[in-house]
């Protein structure tokens, strides 16, 4: 199981999935690093906070962020973060259009903030702004594209299948990109969060890709289980 995203949500994911009874060999090896970068901005206007991410909450909370004002984020897992540091916060469980469209239907007091990192998606400052719920942005964090593992490529050079779980369409690039430089050698299965993922994920050594229902990381856990006992079941007849 190759686990590409940042340590703790890959030793989290892992814990989930041995809790299902999933049996696998994991090899984290994070494609995309989060460095606090700041600075914070001025919030004494601000009437609420937008989190894309729970990186950006975490960044928001290393810097100082305070504490006292409505959070509202894309999804559970963003939500327990910010929840977890004593912040109100409301979610939506899906991608950044579904938060841009349940805000605007919503109508919370503005102006809002958008927490984000260097890169991303949905332009949700602009989207909203445009709907008359005047949002800013502020980026503070990076997210460096970082080097595969030593064990991740030596797992993707062997023989064995590996299962592996992408969230974002920029992680599906840079992995594929990856194995264009490297081809690699084990059949690989890969459980997409979304459709942008699957679709960035262009890799022509992908044996089987799954894309989840909606773009929710509980919908992730079902569909790992089921490829890991594919993978098992794979390996088996390879053997």
């Amino acid at each position: 199981l190759l686990l590409t995203r940042p340590d703790d949500a890959s030793r989290k994911l892992a814990k989930d999935l041995r809790a299902r009874g999933c049996a696998f060999v994991p090899v984290i090896s994070p494609l995309i690093g989060i460095e606090v970068t700041g600075p914070l901005p001025d919030l004494s206007a601000a009437r609420g906070l937008i989190f894309t991410s729970a990186n950006g909450v975490r960044a928001y909370l290393a810097l100082g962020g305070r504490l006292d004002l409505p959070v509202y984020a894309v999804g559970g897992a963003t939500a327990l973060v910010a929840r977890e540091a004593g912040m109100s916060c409301e979610s939506t469980n899906g991608n950044a259009q579904g938060l841009i469209s349940w805000l605007i239907e919503k109508r919370p007091t503005s102006p809002l903030c958008h927490m984000r990192g260097t890169h991303a998606r949905g332009n949700v400052s602009e989207r909203l702004s445009a709907a008359e719920l005047p949002t800013s942005e502020a980026i503070i964090y990076d997210q460096p594209a970082l080097a595969l593992s030593e064990a991740a490529k030596t797992a993707l050079a062997g023989k064995a299948p590996v299962v592996v779980p992408l969230y974002s369409p920029r992680s599906a690039a840079l992995l594929s990109e990856k194995l264009r430089i490297r081809p690699p050698q084990a059949p690989l299965l890969v459980a997409a969060l979304s459709e942008a993922v699957a679709n960035a994920a262009t890799s022509p050594h992908i044996m089987v890709m799954k894309t989840a229902p909606s773009p929710c990381s509980a919908h992730m856990l079902p569909m790992i289980a089921q490829l890991l006992e594919q993978a098992g079941q794979e390996g088996s007849n390879r053997a």
